[in-house]
């Protein structure tokens, strides 16, 4: 496949990301600060959300499985991934965080459990999609193309 190509295909898939709501502004803030001295930015920014997702993911599940759960910790937990997941624009992993901080609110363990659940789903789709996304991006350097959208 041609550059040209390649890169209709890319902004074909941005803008579906956009349309689906799984992205917001701020991810175009954050390409926004990629440039040709730093190609990569975006992905080390998204892959190391990823990690810490993965963490918190690990210990919101861990502290829903105890005999008494402490609820402000989970809280935080959500907090923070509500903030990390704003800051790359992931917006559909924000909207369930906004949800879980509700129901954790209320002392809901059942309700706690299927958020938690909700945000699983959402955090493996969203690092498909952008998967496919970088991925995209890669195929065009590959091919010769420029380094951005």
């Amino acid at each position: 496949m041609d550059v040209v190509q390649l890169k209709r295909q890319l902004i074909a898939f941005t803008e579906l990301l956009y349309r689906e709501g799984f992205l917001d502004e701020q991810f175009n803030q954050l390409q926004q600060l990629q440039d040709e001295n730093n190609p990569n930015f975006v992905a080390e920014v998204v892959t190391l959300f990823f990690e810490d997702a993965e963490r918190i993911l690990n210990e919101l599940a861990n502290n829903l499985d105890q005999q008494s759960v402490d609820f402000k910790k989970v809280d935080a937990h959500v907090h923070q991934l509500k903030g990390s997941s704003s800051s790359i624009g992931a917006q559909r992993i924000q909207r369930v965080c906004i949800i879980f901080r509700t129901v954790c609110n209320e002392k809901n363990v059942e309700g706690c459990l299927k958020c938690l659940q909700q945000l699983k789903h959402e955090y493996a789709l969203m690092k498909s999609k952008l998967e496919t996304l970088f991925n995209l991006e890669q195929q065009i350097l590959a091919a010769g193309g420029p380094p951005s959208i």
